[in-house]
């Protein structure tokens, strides 16, 4: 028998563990921090900005699916759309099961008033979003998405189209070519007496992130999707990530002004998730000390440059020192995060510096009647 359960956070996060087999590539986020994000009473995207629920399929009493449905208002209001979203959508090869999961959030979607339904977002576009359909042999870094083959042909038989094409990059840093990154514009950058680049200190970590912030929110501002975040919103995403951050290889950099621009990476967090099987216990301590000695892969979570530094150099400049200090503290390679197809300034930036195509994802839109 299947049926539908709403708001089992347990069953929620036990889904993929059960349906995806103990040898998949997909990694989960900590239990305590799915469970954080679901909140509805506590995560300000929910509080201030949209609204949400959760499903879990269950056949014969066993998870076989989870699916989350969310409207973000804001987002709605800025770009003038009626859009819902869903997130988290993983299923085992039943079409019945996907079906139930998709109308429920389709269902939801339609209550809140809206017109069409997208995804993944899980649960914003700074956080995972897509459906991978290409590249499922390939690991992935933190904040990649991965899913296996049978999800889109899911999606495609109820009726979801792909839209939004993007993909992933890796870089081997014995491979890359920092130098095709200097300019004349880079060099005066990195040489301005006016550009300060400051030692990054976790003891300040709360006025960091708020620095890094107001850079992302300027620099993104014209992106497709994007939506300022507020300043307890990003402390409640970056919670914890003062725990797992290597200081050497985030950079800020501030003019007199204030910050302009920015660098987030840290270390790719999945093989320490991996071996904790996602959940904190009394090994947790053990697991991270082991993972800091070992640790060799990085991930780029976001580089940004206020509107007024743009098409000055900072960008290459920052990314250049990014590359030295990933190798002085013994990286191996780089992941980047997903980069849209249409977005060919980063992609062409990426092959010259010897950067190779991970995965390939699109966003899967249906358009709901009436």
């Amino acid at each position: 028998m299947l049926e539908l359960r709403e708001g089992d956070a347990r069953a929620f996060f036990e889904v993929p563990f059960r349906v995806y087999g103990a040898t998949t590539l997909y990694v989960s986020p900590l239990e305590q921090d799915l469970k954080r994000f679901l909140d509805d009473r506590k995560n300000p995207l929910f509080t201030r900005f949209g609204s949400r629920c959760f499903f879990v399929a269950m056949r014969d009493g066993v998870p076989v699916g989870r699916i989350v449905a969310h409207v973000h208002r804001a987002s709605n209001e800025r770009f003038g759309w009626r859009r819902a979203y869903f997130g988290y959508f993983d299923c085992a090869p039943d079409r019945e099961a996907a079906g139930r999961l998709l109308a429920a959030a389709e269902s939801q979607a339609r209550a809140a008033g809206c017109d069409e339904i997208m995804g993944n977002f899980n649960l914003t576009a700074m956080q995972q979003i897509g459906v991978l359909t290409d590249g499922f042999e390939r690991a992935p870094y933190s904040d990649q998405h991965w899913n296996p083959p049978h999800i889109p042909e899911l999606l495609a038989q109820h009726g979801y189209e792909r839209t939004f094409p993007m993909r992933t990059f890796e870089l081997a840093l014995a491979d890359a070519k920092p130098e095709t990154l200097l300019g004349p514009k880079q060099r005066e950058a990195l040489a301005d007496p006016q550009l300060e680049w400051p030692k990054i200190e976790l003891r300040r970590f709360s006025s960091l992130i708020e620095e890094l912030r107001l850079v992302l929110n300027d620099g993104f501002d014209r992106n497709p999707m994007f939506v300022p975040l507020t300043t307890e919103e990003f402390l409640y995403q970056a919670k914890d990530m003062s725990q797992v951050m290597d200081p050497a290889i985030t950079h800020l950099v501030r003019d007199g002004s204030g910050p302009v621009g920015a660098v987030i990476c840290i270390p790719d967090l999945n093989p320490l998730l991996r071996a904790m099987g996602s959940r904190v216990t009394l090994m947790a301590p053990w697991h991270l000390l082991r993972f800091r000695a070992r640790r060799d892969r990085a991930v780029l979570i976001f580089i940004s440059v206020v509107q007024r530094w743009q098409n000055r150099g900072l960008a290459g400049a920052i990314l250049h020192r990014l590359l030295a200090s990933l190798r002085a503290r013994g990286y191996r390679s780089i992941g980047y995060t997903w980069v849209a197809d249409e977005n060919l300034p980063s992609i062409r930036q990426a092959e010259k510096l010897g950067a190779t195509p991970m995965h390939r994802l699109h966003l899967f839109r249906k358009a709901l009647a009436p």
